[in-house]
């Protein structure tokens, strides 16, 4: 099937098969390998992109689904500049990450929350990432970068 959507302000065209998730289209076939695969179950988050500006689990959605989308992808986040996002930066001066596995899905769903309530208590940070899974951090710094990136 040929669908066409935006990945970060560019428009593509491509033939897929039917039952592509939107995970493997944008890694794959869009070579946007920021989106991470880590579980296939929609446990981790690993692979949250905005879809029409909300936070998605992409490997939940058939790339045929996005169909007509415009798609943010943690490589559309920082400036045309080469300036992080503000989030982006929060993460980077608050330790968020260790590994960095599930930081680009930590910070699309994080920018999502803040789109939603863009002052956040940790109790409401914690609540709203709660879909997404870090083996390494404990959570701890992550909370704290999203709360500085409300307070920037």
């Amino acid at each position: 099937m040929e669908i066409s959507v935006t990945v970060n302000g560019v428009k593509h065209t491509a033939e897929v098969e039917g039952r592509t998730l939107l995970v493997h289209f944008v890694r794959e076939q869009l070579g946007m390998t920021g989106t991470n695969i880590g579980c296939d179950t929609s446990s981790c988050g690993a692979c949250s992109v905005h879809l029409d500006g909300e936070a998605v689990k992409s490997c939940t959605i058939l790339a045929v689904q996005a169909d007509g989308t415009e798609i943010t992808t943690i490589e559309g986040m920082a400036g045309a500049d080469g300036t992080l996002h503000p989030m982006q930066q929060a993460f980077m001066e608050n330790h968020g990450l260790q590994c960095g596995y599930c930081t680009p899905g930590m910070v699309m769903a994080a920018t999502s929350l803040l789109k939603e309530n863009p002052n956040p208590t940790e109790e409401d940070v914690r609540l709203g990432l709660e879909g997404n899974l870090c083996r390494c951090t404990g959570y701890h710094n992550i909370v704290q970068s999203v709360l500085a990136a409300a307070k920037a």
